[in-house]
């Protein structure tokens, strides 16, 4: 079998390459070294293979998209359920370099697609807020068990976090409103029941094929599509796996409030709880419906129509 790409394992301080020419080397995670591999990779039109790792990784992606160079980021518990497969126990950075050449070999993968300047910017300003967003919902639970001067100083955190929080909110929009395709699909989402603009931003950040792929690897790319694990006689019930995790919870989110303000949804929601489908299940089950609905919208240019009850 060929070996045509490159694997590389990220850390914050360095990386480790495996080059399938030249073995193993580790360079410093520098602005000037990852430019000067991506020039590399890319003169040798090799894929550059590695895993996606809470932000580590965005110095590198911004290196190999500047030089042109193809690469693929690829979820961390597939590639950890390749190398068990391989029967890799072993966990380095060099064998794990290693192993990600080799996958990307071995299940011939394709590069990612670019992404514009514009989505990127969207991805780490709604990262970003959700990341404020939480800080405020744990500074709120400490609020409960604090003393009275603890809770003057989470009072003025608490205020603090609400108006970054609509900083944010304000230049997110900003970004949105200024990216033509982003205005279209956004105002476009914001037509169906439960999708806002939080909601609509967080699509548009982390579900960019919206409207561009089927509603199978749609739902696949969102973690709503239903897994398989049958066995024999055995058949247990279907549950959701993978996907983007933050896609899955806007869309839930989504889901829920569609289930109770449009009455086609909410129709189907409990004809899917009556036959004894649990609350979650049948929340997922709408969430997965309005996927599909605003998949098929922005694939054709249409408004939100409100679903028929039956």
């Amino acid at each position: 079998m060929a070996q045509n790409c490159i694997g590389v394992d990220v850390s914050s301080r360095w990386i480790d390459i495996h080059h399938p020419d030249s073995g193993h080397a580790r360079i410093a995670c520098e602005p000037k070294a990852l430019r000067a591999f991506a020039r590399l990779a890319s003169r040798e039109a090799r894929l550059v293979v590695f895993e996606a790792s809470g932000g580590c990784d965005r110095p590198l992606r911004e290196a190999l998209e500047k030089a042109g160079a193809p690469h693929r980021r690829v979820n961390p518990a597939r590639a950890r359920d390749f190398a068990k497969a391989t029967g890799r126990l072993a966990k380095t950075d060099r064998v794990d370099a290693a192993m990600l050449a080799e996958m990307g070999d071995r299940l011939a993968l394709e590069p990612d697609a670019p992404l514009p300047a514009a989505r990127r910017a969207l991805q780490a300003l709604e990262a970003r807020r959700r990341q404020v967003v939480e800080m405020r919902k744990q500074e709120k639970a400490r609020r409960a068990s604090a003393d009275r001067e603890s809770r003057r100083f989470i009072d003025r955190h608490v205020t603090w976090l609400s108006a970054e929080i609509t900083r944010l909110g304000k230049r997110i929009a900003e970004l949105v409103a200024a990216d033509d395709e982003m205005a279209r699909d956004g105002r476009r989402l914001r037509t169906a029941p439960g999708v806002g603009p939080v909601v609509a931003a967080a699509l548009l950040a982390w579900m960019p094929e919206l409207g561009r792929l089927d509603r199978r690897r749609v739902a696949a790319l969102a973690g709503l599509a239903p897994v398989a694990r049958d066995s024999g006689l055995r058949s247990p019930a279907r549950r959701i796996a993978g996907g983007r995790p933050v896609a899955r919870s806007m869309l839930y989110l989504a889901g829920l409030q569609a289930s109770r303000r449009d009455p086609g949804l909410k129709a189907f929601r409990e004809r899917l709880e009556a036959r004894g489908r649990t609350p979650k299940q049948a929340i997922i089950a709408v969430a997965r419906k309005l996927l599909t609905i605003l998949n098929a919208m922005l694939r054709t240019g249409q408004d939100y129509a409100p679903q028929a009850v039956g």
